[in-house]
């Protein structure tokens, strides 16, 4: 198995953050890891999505539990190599909330995968808190 986590605070709301993560056609004004995005269906459990990163495959991913201003996961799988990303978002008692991107991957290949996944996993937390924060 392969993890990875990364994570930042913001000032922005749990709800804030909840807005700009169950909009899936916006995710491309904060990731800029998206070359295209189709949703099918609604923001919920078992609902899928095609993305495709730039100069990159196409890939299918299924939402799971989905709970409204606490996160997502969405799973891919991609011959045999499951890739799992935990979305959080964690009120913390300062008044910051943290948005928590995890990773499990596992599968044959998981080690080539899992960086390939997750590099750009801080610059998309940066812009999504500028963006959020921008809303605020």
């Amino acid at each position: 198995m392969w993890t990875h986590e990364e994570s930042m605070e913001t000032t922005a709301t749990p709800v804030q953050i909840w807005a700009l993560f169950s909009d899936v056609p916006g995710w491309k004004k904060w990731n800029s890891g998206i070359e295209y995005l189709e949703m099918r269906g609604p923001f919920a459990n078992g609902s899928t999505f095609s993305m495709q990163p730039p100069g990159e495959e196409a890939f299918v991913s299924t939402l799971t539990n989905v709970k409204e201003n606490e996160g997502f996961t969405d799973e891919t799988v991609i011959d045999a190599t499951y890739v799992l990303v935990h979305h959080k978002i964690i009120p913390l008692a300062s008044g910051l909330t943290r948005v928590s991107y995890s990773t499990e991957i596992t599968g044959p290949s998981a080690t080539e995968f899992g960086p390939m996944v997750t590099s750009d996993f801080a610059e998309v937390l940066a812009a999504l808190k500028k963006l959020a924060e921008s809303r605020g």
